[in-house]
């Protein structure tokens, strides 16, 4: 299933990057592996994972120094893999702001139980936050799907994101800056042209019509706020206008790290 989070293993030891990988796969994620804290930072910054799990010794930068340089670039939960009892490393990477950390050897129904778990905590989604329903829509953000009319929505992997911090606060104003800084990273806080293209594929994606907004609204200058009270279509503002575009055309929205293909 598309949707399911990306997970990025770096251990400079290749038995086990095929054991996570195996075990987070077979409970529907999707893993891209890394031999080393090096490759860890360049997979990062292409594929942009919604979670990274580091052994914390590895020979070229240790785990500890790859999540502070992750740190500096997005916000990005991350577990450590330690060696079983290296107390003092742990203790380490939890306060330099790890999320997590497990032991090696590992049970893999444990290893996919602590990843949902951080996934939850950073995204804000809490066991049995359940689905957010309005209209003929259901956003399901435990298990990170939308259905219309009963039938799968299928939405790239940042159409999901953008609409996942829009249901977790519903009927509250997101600013553009957190959802670019979240979405595509700190850099990215300004490019509000860019937003609103992408707003303007979820827009589609939830039954609005061209030049309507739907149930996402525009607080021009603010945010955007996903109504699930209201009535089905809001008024149109100039932003709204402004962002009818033609959806199927990527050469003016992608950016290298996006991923093109569906995960909806």
């Amino acid at each position: 299933m598309g949707t399911q989070p990306l997970v990025l293993v770096a251990d400079d030891e290749p038995r086990i990057t095929k054991l996570v990988s195996i075990a987070l796969s077979e409970e529907g994620f999707r893993v891209v592996t890394a031999t080393g804290g090096e490759d860890a930072l360049a997979k990062a910054e292409e594929i942009r994972p919604d979670i990274v799990l580091l052994d914390i010794v590895m020979p070229d930068l240790d785990g500890i120094e790859v999540m502070r340089q992750l740190r500096e670039q997005r916000p990005v939960p991350v577990i450590l893999l330690t060696a079983k009892g290296a107390t003092a490393d742990k203790a380490k990477g939890l306060d330099l702001g790890a999320d997590d950390y497990i032991a090696k050897p590992f049970h893999p129904d444990e290893l996919a139980a602590r990843v949902r778990a951080v996934i939850r905590r950073s995204s804000g989604v809490e066991p049995g936050a359940g689905v957010l329903a309005f209209d003929d829509i259901e956003i399901d953000l435990e298990r990170r799907m939308v259905r219309r009319n009963g039938e799968l929505v299928q939405l790239s992997r940042t159409e999901w994101l953008l609409l996942q911090h829009l249901a977790t606060h519903p009927g509250k104003v997101v600013l553009h800056t957190e959802l670019l800084t979240k979405v595509w990273g700190p850099e990215y806080r300004d490019d509000l042209q860019y937003l609103r293209v992408w707003i303007s594929r979820v827009r589609r994606k939830l039954g609005a019509k061209p030049g309507e907004p739907g149930r996402i609204k525009t607080f021009q200058g603010i945010g955007y706020l996903l109504d699930v009270d209201g009535p089905g279509q809001l008024k149109r503002s100039d932003e709204d206008a402004e962002s009818t575009v033609d959806t199927t055309d990527t050469s003016t929205a992608e950016r290298p790290m996006d991923e093109a293909a569906p995960v909806g």
